[in-house]
């Protein structure tokens, strides 16, 4: 992530840090993470993963997308790159994003809010997506939806894969 896109999610994610009235402290508590490293990320110094990403959305109860939303380019880890494409006004809130998979690739996502569902088309590869136990393997023009307030994996074999993925949160997931 580039020095602009740190500095915007640090200042978003103070900001929504803040309108709940949260110390560093308990977010980095309730998110699992250290203080020092919740401060840095702030500051636009710190270099987050996905997962840290989301343990803070998850915790501060807004959609993954809403937290990334000022970031234009994609965010990634591990051989795996996303980008947010766009979010509903409705509800339940609905968040649309590209994702891009190296070869070789093997990507563990924790679960995320209950509730949460993802839908995933994959335009080109081949994927194996869903949750741990319990995959399917998606050739291009696949669609899957599952669950995903479950610990589920990504794996992809000897080529990327691009894929489409809707993020559906649960009634008592996230606020939009």
């Amino acid at each position: 992530m580039d020095k602009l896109s740190r500095n915007t999610l640090g200042q978003h994610l103070q900001a929504l840090r803040q309108e709940r009235g949260w110390s560093l402290s308990q977010l980095a508590t309730a998110a699992g993470i250290a203080k020092s490293n919740l401060s840095r990320l702030e500051q636009g110094n710190g270099n987050p993963t996905l997962d840290t990403i989301w343990r803070l959305a998850v915790q501060l109860n807004t959609p993954f997308g809403t937290l990334v939303a000022p970031i234009s380019e994609p965010l990634g880890e591990d051989g795996v790159q996303v980008r947010l494409i766009d979010q509903g006004k409705g509800f339940p809130q609905v968040d649309a994003y590209w994702m891009r998979c190296a070869p070789h690739t093997l990507r563990h996502a924790e679960a995320h809010t209950t509730g949460t569902r993802e839908s995933l088309t994959l335009i080109s590869g081949w994927l194996e997506a869903g949750p741990e136990g319990a995959t399917t393997t998606l050739t291009p023009g696949d669609t899957v939806t599952f669950p995903a307030d479950q610990p589920h994996l990504y794996r992809t074999q000897t080529a990327e894969a691009m894929v489409i993925m809707t993020i559906t949160y649960g009634e008592n997931g996230v606020t939009p």
